[in-house]
């Protein structure tokens, strides 16, 4: 028993990995496996959209839902996994996730037709749900608090390079064959990045919080302005994002350009930008306050999307380079900011983040393509400048009431 004179007990040191550990090394190749193998699997048709689109006699805009279909599997799922990984455990969870989405994903380039593609897709939606659902938590269960955002940023870029790698390995595979052979490649490709995550991921090193009852921490996110702004601009921006990715593929086969399948595929070389975009954001964080960086980064994407609306194919590139860069490092900050913002129910933030982002990539990604049926892609590029717009409009609003950029997010 201590004595008025004796110090006082010492906390106990975290047992969170701090940086450049071989315990932080390891939970970062093993979520940037995760990432890779989701979104190598999500993102794969959309390279495929104007092939899908003929075999199967539909518009670009019905095409879009190959994409759309898995997002909104993914959108659904992301609360689910979310209370599970709260029962079985955050790695548990994850495991399950990640190998019934390679599952489905061997199964899908057997669909006789497009309907049951799209049914295949949200189940692989829904099984994919299971990582964006659950990484951003776990990861702050692995790593200090001190190095969380550069880890956030290390899982986004697994993220992005899984998507490039989906996009162009599928469309180089389709090209000699056809997209069915296209996803099975991507398939055996996401479950060799499966068994390095299943191998790698460590166990988290505290354990979760307790959480209240469903709808109450749901209901006490959704009253939450600076929750809910984070949601809307997920949203916004990703819908935005998507759409542009689903319909640049359709115009740049179009005049002036006529590129073939596998050379649109290489624009998804721009996804490299994000990759280094949402590690490197974090630089200029603490200058620019999470806000005024992603009103930034909103700028910037809209003077890279002004830019693909040029003939020239190395204008667009660039342009496609900026809006990339700056989507990713937007995304970064607003996804590992929202959750600081909970009061309560935190560990449900990146799920509800998550239905916000890709129900943003299902709708909007689809409005982009009625847009562009009528007015192509300078259409298509007005609605993605009014989404970030409002996205940007909405992040101002919140620090303006929070006092100011620099003062919303202490």
């Amino acid at each position: 028993m201590s004595g008025p004179g004796d110090p006082p007990p010492k906390a106990a040191p975290d047992p969170r990995a701090p940086a450049n550990t071989p315990a932080y090394r390891r939970a970062m190749v093993a979520l940037f496996c995760a990432g890779l193998a989701t979104f190598i699997q999500l993102y794969s048709p959309q390279g495929l959209l104007p092939d899908i689109a003929r075999e199967f006699g539909i518009s670009a805009g019905t095409s879009s839902w190959a994409v759309g279909a898995a997002t909104i599997g993914v959108a659904a799922g992301v609360l689910p996994w979310a209370r599970l990984s709260d029962r079985i455990g955050r790695v548990r969870a994850m495991r399950w996730a990640v190998l019934a989405a390679v599952v489905v994903g061997l199964v899908l380039p057997l669909a006789p037709s497009f309907e049951v593609l799209v049914a295949i897709r949200v189940l692989e939606g829904l099984a994919l749900a299971g990582i964006p659902a659950i990484a951003v938590t776990a990861l702050a269960e692995m790593v200090r608090p001190a190095v969380l955002g550069v880890a956030i940023g290390t899982y986004i870029a697994g993220n992005t390079v899984g998507g490039l790698t989906g996009r162009i390995i599928a469309a180089e595979a389709a090209e000699p064959w056809d997209w069915r052979l296209g996803l099975a490649v991507v398939a055996v490709l996401a479950a060799l990045c499966a068994v390095g995550f299943l191998v790698l991921v460590p166990p988290t090193a505290v354990r979760p919080a307790a959480n209240p009852p469903l709808l109450r921490a749901v209901l006490a996110n959704l009253r939450n302005p600076g929750v809910m702004v984070a949601i809307a601009q997920a949203f916004l921006l990703m819908g935005g994002f998507v759409a542009a990715y689903n319909y640049l593929t359709f115009r740049l086969q179009q005049p002036p350009f006529g590129l073939s399948l596998a050379q649109v595929s290489w624009i998804f070389l721009a996804y490299l930008a994000g990759a280094a975009a949402s590690r490197w954001v974090w630089r200029i964080v603490p200058r620019l306050s999470p806000t005024g960086t992603v009103l930034l980064s909103a700028a910037v994407m809209i003077a890279g999307l002004a830019l693909t609306l040029a003939p020239s194919l190395p204008l667009v590139i660039v342009g496609l380079v900026l809006f990339t860069g700056a989507f990713f490092a937007a995304h970064s900050v607003t996804s590992a900011v929202a959750p600081r913002r909970a009061t309560e129910g935190r560990s449900l933030v990146p799920p509800l983040y998550n239905l916000g982002y890709y129900s943003g990539s299902s709708l909007l990604g689809w409005v982009g393509g009625l847009f562009f049926a009528v007015w192509e892609w300078p259409g298509t590029v007005g609605m993605i400048a009014g989404s970030t717009l409002l996205g940007a409009a909405l992040a101002w609003g919140y620090a303006i009431r929070r006092g100011g950029l620099l003062m919303a997010d202490r």
